[in-house]
């Protein structure tokens, strides 16, 4: 019995590393466990999943450390990033739909292009300025949302409070100069594990 409390103990303090009072976990900026709705339980089962991923691709090819980013949010899986060809894009798909867990599988990954700087820069500018317009709108949680563009396209994830949230969070989006098109992956807190079997 003695044994089983302390191997528990040991699992909650390794767990509680993965998310932590103050976690760079699925939104990547520091998210406050107080302010992330989801509850602890699927937080854990998000983290994990998140970093069984991670580690089963780098395994596969450990340049993927630096060139894919991978997110969970209640059991669905979010990809961006780079990779050389598209078969490459539809095995990496394919290995996060193997993920135990996995509810869906949301894949951005670009197929690689030479690098260009000037649209780097544009796609940065564009990322930070919608970050400060949901900073500074009340009516949005900011701390909620994790903000990717490439080439002007700006991949928004995270969780709403509400369906005015949702919408809002879209429209400041929209709003930003020389974007072209909003992806928004954007989850109500009401929808969050409802269908889960």
């Amino acid at each position: 019995m003695k044994n089983k409390i302390i191997l528990i103990s040991l699992v909650f303090l390794i767990f509680t590393g993965c998310v932590g009072i103050s976690s760079k976990g699925v939104f990547g900026t520091g998210v406050s466990v107080a302010f992330d709705p989801r509850s602890l339980g699927t937080q854990i089962d998000d983290s994990v999943m998140q970093k069984n991923l991670a580690t089963r691709l780098i395994l596969r090819d450990k340049s993927y450390l630096l060139s894919l980013s991978t997110k969970v949010l209640d059991g669905r899986i979010f990809l961006t990033g780079k990779v050389d060809d598209p078969e490459e894009k539809l095995q990496i798909t394919k290995l996060a739909w193997e993920t135990k867990g996995a509810r869906s599988v949301r894949n951005d990954i670009k197929i690689k292009e030479d690098f260009n700087f000037t649209q780097s820069a544009k796609d940065l500018l564009i990322t930070s300025q919608l970050r400060t317009a949901l900073i500074f709108n009340k009516q949005i949680k900011a701390t909620n949302y994790q903000i990717d563009t490439y080439k002007k396209k700006i991949f928004i994830y995270g969780i709403s409070l509400t369906a005015e949230e949702r919408k809002e969070v879209i429209s400041e989006a929209k709003e930003i100069l020389d974007v072209k098109d909003v992806i928004a992956s954007i989850v109500l807190v009401e929808d969050l594990r409802i269908q889960k079997n």
